[in-house]
């Protein structure tokens, strides 16, 4: 089916949270306020790794694009979300949906956190053989590969949708373009799409999730051979961090897009998205920061040096 007789969709309305309307205001100085501390976090975190020699490690390597990606995230999603809480007509354009969508699959961070999963690996099993293993031009490699791997996924998927008929209603149920919202006002069967996308979707986050549960599993029981127990607690300590960031993300990757069709209500799917796009980039730097003594102690050597600095000039 095409839109012969009928005007192409170009614009969509986002019904967002417009059922509690008395809750706009109150949404948007709160997520204003978390996307502040999101942006704060995420920027002090990149320029923390970046700059204090202590942490050029590969670890932190791929600490540092984990915010990086997250700030990209945030970008093109929190603003819009903003500006729409305080409008009183929610539109998006066709492009402009698209491009939420390319960025909200989510693969590059995917690939990412496969990649940091088996740093902690090459860390904790094979420590001796660490500095090798995880050289510089390697690491570079496999950043530069997470960011680049999730580009044809991203634009098979959105690509595909957005060519299908939009032909009749443009009223989102959703607060930004989402594939499962976004597919509901397609004019004509879907079945041969949703099954694809389902289908590569789990292929590809299970995956990937599966290389860091191998990864997990030889560190957990690596772990449990060490015969110190201060050493077992600082390797475990190690990971820890990673551990908590991949079961928020697959927590809720697997709620959203894993099962779409499940019986959970419109509200509490927006919830959900709520947590990802917004709740998750926020967390993940305090994850990090306050489970890791490393990023703590340059945190703190860096505004030692602020403070030295301003006393100095003054």
């Amino acid at each position: 089916m095409t839109c012969e007789n009928q005007t192409r969709v170009t614009e969509f309305v986002l019904l967002g949270f417009s059922n509690n309307p008395e809750m706009q205001v109150t949404l948007f100085v709160l997520i204003l306020a978390i996307y502040a501390v999101t942006l704060l976090g995420n920027i002090l975190i990149i320029v923390v790794t970046s700059v204090d020699p202590a942490l050029q490690t590969p670890m932190y390597f791929f600490l540092r694009n984990l915010p990086l990606l997250e700030v990209c995230f945030t970008l093109v999603m929190v603003p819009k979300m903003l500006v729409d809480l305080m409008s009183p007509r929610k539109t998006i354009s066709f492009l402009g949906c698209g491009t939420q969508m390319y960025f909200i699959f989510g693969s590059s961070e995917c690939f990412l956190l496969s990649l940091m999963a088996y740093d902690c690996f090459v860390a904790i099993c094979n420590p001796l053989r660490y500095s090798i293993l995880m050289n510089r031009t390697l690491c570079l490699w496999m950043a530069i590969g997470s960011w680049m791997s999730g580009v044809p996924v991203s634009i098979l998927q959105t690509a595909w949708m957005m060519a299908l008929p939009f032909c009749g209603p443009n009223a989102l149920d959703h607060f930004f373009c989402d594939g499962p919202p976004v597919l509901k006002l397609v004019t004509q069967d879907t079945t041969m799409y949703e099954m694809q996308a389902l289908a590569s979707t789990r292929l590809f986050i299970m995956f990937l999730f599966s290389l860091i549960l191998v990864s997990y599993t030889r560190i957990i029981t690596t772990i449990l051979r060490m015969p110190s127990a201060t050493g077992r607690q600082k390797a475990f300590s190690t990971c820890l961090s990673h551990l908590i960031v991949v079961s928020l993300f697959y927590g809720t990757a697997s709620l959203t897009y894993l099962w779409p069709k499940s019986n959970q209500s419109s509200e509490s799917k927006k919830l959900v998205s709520l947590s990802y796009t917004v709740i998750t980039p926020m967390l993940n730097p305090f994850i990090y920061s306050l489970r890791n003594n490393e990023v703590k102690g340059a945190v703190k050597r860096a505004i030692s040096r602020k403070v030295l600095q301003k006393r100095v000039v003054f």
